[in-house]
């Protein structure tokens, strides 16, 4: 409790990055850090460069259903590191199971529960997460298809949103 208030007022004064940094997450350069859980060994988390983690996503570096076994020697305990590579996007309310590595340039869709390691250059999604494209691809339909910084016209951060919203909504789904 403690340290999730402590989290947001240093999140809200200097940033998710160096917020997260306090609780010992190993975090790179150019990071964006939304409000997100680190759970309760942040130290085994450790983030690359140029990642953004997207609010709600969860960092779960222990298995807790361990605790139920015990013998004569006493509980049983799983505890593994999380790493995430460098490029990587984390989408809204993903989870990041005990023991995954994420690679280099990487997006893991929103609402994804990586229950594996997911390689360099890929796009995951579901749960539990699936490779479902490229990152090159999605670069490259991205960098084709999508307005730039210079496409904005205006001044106020609305009016530079409002100019390059798209003006239709997606298909239908299918029947």
């Amino acid at each position: 409790m403690w340290s999730k208030l402590v989290w947001r007022v240093v999140a809200k004064l200097f940033g998710g990055d160096r917020a997260s940094r306090l609780l010992g997450v190993q975090v790179g350069q150019g990071c964006r850090i939304c409000p997100c859980g680190f759970g309760s060994e942040p130290w085994l988390v450790s983030i690359g460069d140029r990642v953004t983690v997207a609010p709600g996503v969860s960092f779960v570096t222990h298995d807790g259903s361990t605790w139920l076994f015990r013998d004569a020697h006493g509980r049983r305990f799983r505890y593994a590191r999380i790493q995430v590579g460098s490029d990587v996007f984390i989408g809204l309310n993903a989870v990041l199971m005990p023991g995954v590595r994420i690679g280099n340039r990487v997006i893991v869709g929103a609402g994804s529960i990586v229950t594996k390691s997911v390689p360099d250059g890929t796009v995951v999604a579901g749960n539990p997460a699936r490779i479902v494209g490229e990152y090159s691809d999605l670069e490259s339909s991205v960098l084709e298809d999508y307005p730039a910084a210079d496409d904005m016209i205006g001044r106020a951060w609305r009016e530079r949103i409002d100019s390059i919203v798209e003006k239709d909504f997606r298909p239908d789904l299918e029947k």
